[in-house]
């Protein structure tokens, strides 16, 4: 798979605007457990992202996913700046330009395996790896896009029961148990958007 000029910049501008537009909401979840500032850091990152269009879609996939990545390293603060820039920055190490699904599920792992890594955190810990471990496996089985969207929001929703293990929220103990991991849904939200740009693109 091969993804144009026109889609690159369609994809930046989905991912930005998915953050973006739910900032207040990231925000208000993470009031609930967190330092309240996620939404905040998150809008503030992908503003950068989006302010470096048309420049940043120039450029191949990979070497597209790794300035955002780069970019959200630098500009997100707490640890959703560089566990969310890792993602993005391994996921384009690991592309080559002219991408395949394999590929696709091969880099996802290794850059899922790079984040794990960065957080010392895993699966069912209410990280955003609640979202990216079991939104991979369905890529892996051969899920469609409505499957990849519908398993990374039900992923998020299913962090609400979870006892936070890893980051600010693990200070709450059991008070973190009934509240959605921000990380999580802004994780949903990306999947959500970057889905549904590259759907839309196919279908037109």
């Amino acid at each position: 798979m091969s993804l144009d000029r026109d889609i690159r910049e369609k994809l930046v501008r989905a991912l930005a605007g998915s953050m973006i537009e739910h900032a207040d909401e990231l925000t208000g979840l993470d009031q609930a457990i967190g330092d309240g500032d996620h939404g905040l850091n998150m809008k503030r990152g992908f503003e950068a992202v989006l302010a470096a269009l048309p420049g940043l879609a120039d450029k191949p996939l990979p070497e597209m996913l790794k300035t955002i990545g780069m970019t959200l390293v630098m500009k997100v603060g707490g640890a959703s700046g560089p566990l969310v820039g890792t993602f993005f920055m391994e996921l384009g190490k690991a592309l080559p330009e002219e991408a395949s699904r394999a590929d696709f599920v091969a880099a996802t792992d290794k850059a899922i395996t790079a984040v794990k890594a960065r957080g010392r955190s895993d699966a069912g810990q209410k990280t955003l790896l609640d979202v990216l471990v079991p939104v991979q496996a369905v890529l892996a089985e051969g899920g469609d896009a409505r499957a990849i969207v519908a398993e990374a929001m039900g992923a998020a929703d299913r962090t609400i029961p979870m006892l936070a293990i890893r980051g600010r929220a693990s200070f709450l103990g059991e008070r973190s148990i009934g509240h959605m991991d921000p990380g999580s849904r802004s994780a949903a939200l990306l999947i959500g958007a970057a889905i549904a740009a590259l759907v839309s693109e196919a279908n037109s």
